[in-house]
């Protein structure tokens, strides 16, 4: 099969030629020749069967682009354009300066950059590192003095612009800190001075330092093995510095007084503290044969996590300066623990309430787990353990205890779903409460409290698992309605929880307040708390009517005999005071 061209890249450059590209495509392998229209590619190195680099020859306008190998040439149309390049042009240099030494990274700015084949400080070539159509960046070489940077590319070369080199100060140190250490090293050793940038080596005499940290003023080294008294330098490109004495010095043996405890389980994990003198980097603490982690080390303590065992054995402390005295530490068999009672033993499917866990053996419980899901402990000790529950599905799960000593019973407890309130009936009531309110929603089975707003409901009766009736309390404005039981409260998310307090309906005036006894008459009641007026009656007859607003509602009379009757108003919050109206006869 003949090669395939989809793509060259870049697809344009100078008429002069000389352009580096990339063609992408398939079936280069043995690849003979690389055309720009008529005209042969220099520089052609086939990569790969899908890729080939080469050098554009002269040329002009567009040229369909192709490859020849054993089985034919490309036929596909890819193109590179000839196009006239502009001369490079710079306008920045960042930094302008820089140590003679070379080696930093210079940061070249300005236009027609592109394909840039050198760039010169002075005489001497830099390293291009990247390099855009508007921005080069490049490793300064050595040099001396100031000298002009210019940049090269197919299309000629740049203006100059200016690049002053500066002469490095020789390093100098003050200070170390400390100025002994043993004679193993390993320690660290902070070297405090000036012109410490950039250094190149930290000698301890004969012997080289591992530099961790290194600022112009400050150098933080581990250092290196030694005898006696030595000389410490600092060495940069501008120079080595002044030395400074440092000691090494002997270490005592190490020696251990006592271990707390002197006993633990056979599995290990407990933490043990051994006390001491010239403790101070201990390489390792042994519990008989096994090695322990040790946890902290300070010159007189250290603690460890103790690691598996049986029996009585002896304790060791190892530094660099040897081995200490032993101390004998027993393991002791841990009895497996036993729980007998969770308080409480359900809680919500969020989890995060707090359960106690009543037992024996629970001493050091490794692990409290709900099902598959571990607990966060949050206190301890041998009959008794607090924990914060996990999350977990709606359901029964079995809670067990782990310590050394091994698993557990289980004792069950139940995830509780969240209770939901999607409506209710009425929405309205008295300000003074006592009425009956019945609340929709689901999960409601186990209901241990309804709160309107912040005050809590009485006589709460569960109807269903989607249906309780209680007592609303007093209260005030539009408050929504919970619902609490051991799986949570419920939030006003969904459905319409709101119940709203209305003020008792007063009536202040009637107009007309006579009409004919054959009724019709529209009559205007004012008052105040009428905005959920739901009947009107004249002496008991009710009336049609509309509510107007909160102060207002319009009714038509109903047909009554000659004489005075009541005019009362209901709302959710009860009757009005009554008013009286005048039927006139006929």
């Amino acid at each position: 099969m003949a090669p395939v061209v989809t793509s060259v890249s870049p697809a344009q450059g100078p008429p002069a030629g000389g352009t580096s590209v990339t063609l992408t495509g398939s079936g280069f392998t043995g690849a003979t020749a690389v055309r720009f229209g008529p005209s042969l590619a220099t520089d052609v190195v086939v990569l790969s069967n899908t890729q080939i680099t080469a050098r554009t020859p002269p040329g002009s306008g567009t040229e369909k682009v192709t490859v020849t190998g054993p089985s034919g040439t490309s036929t596909q149309n890819v193109f590179f354009t000839y196009t006239t390049v502009a001369a490079p042009v710079l306008t920045a240099l960042s930094p302008a300066s820089g140590p003679a030494s070379g080696g930093n990274t210079v940061t070249i700015t300005g236009t027609n950059l592109t394909a840039a084949t050198q760039v010169l400080f002075g005489p001497n070539p830099a390293t291009i590192l990247t390099n855009t159509p508007t921005q080069i960046t490049t490793t300064a070489p050595t040099g001396t003095g100031t000298t002009n940077v210019t940049v090269t590319t197919p299309a000629g070369t740049s203006n100059p612009l200016p690049y002053t080199y500066t002469t490095t100060p020789t390093p100098t140190i003050t200070n170390l800190n400390p100025t002994s250490g043993p004679t193993t090293g390993g320690n660290t050793v902070t070297i405090t001075g000036t012109n410490l940038t950039a250094a190149t080596q930290v000698l301890f005499g004969p012997n080289p330092a591992t530099i961790l940290t290194n600022t112009p003023t400050q150098i933080t080294t581990t250092a290196p093995t030694g005898t006696g008294t030595t000389n410490v330098t600092v060495t940069t490109p501008a120079g080595t510095s002044n030395p400074l004495p440092y000691t090494y010095t002997t270490t005592p043996t190490p020696t251990i007084t006592n271990l707390n405890p002197t006993t633990g389980p056979t599995t290990g994990g407990n933490t043990v503290t051994i006390t001491g003198t010239n403790l101070t980097a201990a390489t390792q603490v042994l519990f008989g044969p096994n090695p322990a982690t040790i946890l902290t080390n300070a010159p007189t303590q250290i603690t460890t996590t103790a690691p598996t065992g049986t029996g009585p054995t002896n304790v060791t402390v190892t530094t660099p300066a040897g081995t200490s005295n032993p101390l004998p530490y027993t393991y002791t068999t841990t009895p497996t623990p036993t729980i007998t009672n969770l308080n409480p033993t359900t809680g919500p499917t969020t989890g995060g309430n707090t359960v106690t866990i009543t037992g024996t053996n629970l001493t050091a419980a490794t692990s409290v787990k709900f099902g598959i899901n571990s607990a966060t402990i949050l206190t301890n000790s041998a009959t008794q353990i607090t924990v914060s529950a996990p999350a977990g599905p709606p359901s029964s799960v079995s809670v067990t205890v782990t310590t050394a000593g091994g698993t557990s019973n289980p004792l069950p407890y139940f995830y509780i779903a969240a209770p939901t309130v999607s409506d209710l009936s009425p929405h309205f009531g008295p300000a003074t409460g006592s009425n009956t309110v019945t609340v929709f929603g689901s999960n409601l089975s186990l209901t241990t409290a309804v709160h309107f707003g912040g005050n809590p409901a009485t006589a709460v009766t569960v109807v269903s698992d989607s249906q309780l009736t209680v007592t609303a309390p007093a209260g005030s404005g539009t408050v929504a309605v919970t619902v609490t039981t051991p799986g949570g409260t419920s939030t006003a998310g969904t459905g319409n929880p709101y119940y709203t307090y209305l003020g008792a309906p007063v009536l202040t005036s009637l107009n007309p307040s006579h009409g004919a006894s054959v009724g019709g008459d529209a009559i205007v009641l004012t008052g105040a708390n009428l905005t959920y007026t739901d009947a009107v009656t004249f002496g008991g007859a009710p009336a049609s009517f509309s509510a107007i607003s909160d102060t207002q509602v319009v009714a038509t009379s109903p047909a009554g005999a000659p004489g005075t009757v009541n005019v009362v108003a209901h709302t959710p919050a009860g009757n009005s005071n009554a008013l009286p109206y005048v039927y006139d006869p006929a």
